[in-house]
């Protein structure tokens, strides 16, 4: 199947002229680096299965990555064929893509969390041609689950299986141990493979917050841009070293943990399943300078009793999306890791939209979200689409180089979230300051309307994050008879943490926050509901504040 992007020949025309799309693809740049510096460290992961470490250099990885795409096409994948991976932050993702990508197919990250019903929805819907899986992940059997779906996946025709026995599905038997490079020609396959940069590279189904998976698209011209823009924000360079703990079949994972040290020549390390006081001994051990990851992640090491036991010096960057940032949780990781945060604003449609970057003044960077860098427009608007004024509450539109190029074989989709002059609605809800910075304050399916006023949950949540027994904390709307909603608060405490409804009202009445925005029925709980990037599913918050709210739950404070 030949996938078709949504993509205009006047976006095409603007984009380049602009000088924002270079017509690159992301192997381009691997070659320049295992070229000009063949033994600098390209990967180094931490396989939890086997307890491996394993260092690639950019000369070694050049030679897997080719290896790796002559086989795909003596497997039969085809120029826009689609490659469907489903593996943790283990060197072999990073491999796959980049052999994708060298042979003009198309990578379909899938979370390692999925199981049947959204391993074959996506798969089935991508047409995937070749699936890549791990034998075992945290116990549980992929090529079982990959068997019993694979009879309803017509256009799958080989599953390949990383670890293990080298039995016929082997990824290692199949693709690594055989030297394809002496048996084709490797120049003459890969001159005529060469992928368009305005061809789709990535299909990525959005993280499920919201409960229903699309398949963005983005081309590698979408990416590489906001590459560039990401690496000039935070003075990113070759000599860099960078950790990735967020999963890289997310799309800050593959943007910043599988394509950024790529694209700059750095040193990429994997972490495969989320643990702070690990990620701790990367930073020290291999001299992580910059990371990325969803709130919680910097909270989890700036938190852990292990942070004081490991030199974090090297760590300079720690760059947190998915959620605005408490002013808060950016402080205390920079007194216990040494680090500095900044927040940023991304959609996997709209990419990193806007940054706060080390120039801004104190007070943009822990108060806003950042602003849009150069090719990429922000725009807030009112329930009929009209702009709203500076300080007001609006749907959060991007327009701009890195938007993507819509939604697998939706173009009706694609139309009602894409205007025909290329503004993408986000469903945020944020306020744009004079500078033209903004602050997420929400979802706009996240409005808490209380007796007909709206409660500023993201206000009432920077607060309590602030309490020295919460770390984490998510507020959401409780159906009421009465007052329409009431507040539901859940909350995670920190070790030894002591939090109740008694505190919670002392608390917020200390900080003389208006009764009305007090949340009406607390749950402590050991945590939270999270997609595998961190972000709290509130959805599902909602879920459950909806059983209480029907059952009478709450206590009215006016």
């Amino acid at each position: 199947m030949a996938i078709q992007p949504f993509l205009t020949k006047e976006r095409i025309r603007a984009c380049t002229e602009s000088g924002h799309w270079r017509n690159r693809t992301i192997v381009e740049h691997l070659d320049l680096h295992a070229d000009q510096h063949p033994e600098h460290l390209a990967v180094v992961d931490h396989n939890s299965e086997t307890g491996l470490r394993t260092a690639l250099s950019y000369r070694q990885l050049r030679s897997l990555v080719d290896r790796i795409a002559l086989g795909f096409t003596r497997l039969g994948v085809g120029k826009g064929d689609v490659v469907s991976c489903q593996l943790p932050n283990w060197w072999e993702f990073l491999a796959i893509h980049l052999a994708a990508v060298r042979i003009g197919a198309v990578t379909n990250p899938l979370m390692p969390i999925f199981r049947h019903r959204e391993v074959e929805y996506m798969m089935g819907f991508a047409e995937t041609r070749l699936a890549i899986v791990p034998r075992r992940y945290r116990g549980f059997d992929y090529p079982a689950m990959m068997e019993e779906v694979r009879g309803n996946l017509p256009e799958l025709h080989q599953v390949l299986v990383v670890g293990g026995p080298a039995t016929p599905d082997s990824f290692e038997r199949e693709l690594l141990q055989r030297r394809w490079e002496d048996e084709l020609d490797p120049a003459a396959i890969f001159a005529e493979r060469r992928m368009d940069p305005n061809a789709v590279v990535q299909v990525m189904y959005t993280s499920g917050t919201t409960g229903a998976p699309k398949g963005v698209m983005h081309i590698s011209n979408t990416l590489l841009a906001c590459l560039k823009n990401f690496a000039d924000s935070y003075h990113l360079n070759g000599n860099d070293n960078i950790l990735m703990g967020s999963p890289l079949a997310h799309q800050t994972g593959f943007l910043v943990g599988l394509l950024l040290p790529i694209y700059l020549g750095a040193k990429t390390v994997y972490l495969d399943i989320w643990n702070a006081p690990q990620a701790l001994r990367l930073v020290q051990d291999e001299g992580i300078s910059f990371t990325m990851g969803a709130t919680p992640f910097v909270a989890d090491m700036a938190h852990a009793p292990e942070a004081t036991q490991y030199d974090t010096s090297t760590l300079k960057t720690f760059v947190t999306g998915g959620a605005p940032i408490p002013r808060v949780v950016a402080e205390h990781a920079r007194k216990t890791l040494g680090c500095k945060v900044y927040g940023v604003y991304g959609m996997t449609e709209s990419l990193l939209a806007t940054v706060s970057v080390p120039e801004d003044p104190p007070e943009k960077i822990y108060e806003t979200d950042g602003a849009p860098k150069p090719g990429v427009e922000i725009r807030l608007v009112d329930a009929q689409g009209n702009p709203v004024v500076v300080g007001e509450e609006g749907e959060v539109q991007t327009n701009g180089v890195y938007n993507c190029c819509g939604y697998l074989k939706r173009e009706d989709l694609t139309g009602e979230t894409i205007s025909a002059d290329g503004w993408l609605s986000s469903g945020d809800l944020a306020r744009m300051d004079a500078d033209g910075y903004i602050r997420i304050s929400g979802r706009s399916k996240d409005i808490i309307i209380r007796g007909g006023e709206n409660v500023p949950v993201v206000e009432v949540e920077e607060l309590l994050y602030k309490h020295p027994a919460i770390q984490d904390a998510a507020l959401v709307g409780m159906p009421d008879p009465r007052m329409g909603e009431r507040g539901c608060l859940f909350v995670t405490l920190v070790p030894g943490g002591k939090f109740d409804m008694e505190e919670l009202r002392r608390y917020l009445d200390q900080h003389r926050m208006a009764r009305q925005y007090w949340p009406e029925r607390l749950e402590v709980r050991e945590q939270l509901p999270r997609t595998p990037s961190g972000k709290i599913q509130k959805f599902r918050l909602r879920e459950e504040a909806k059983i209480f709210g029907e059952s009478g739950a709450g206590v009215d404070f006016r």
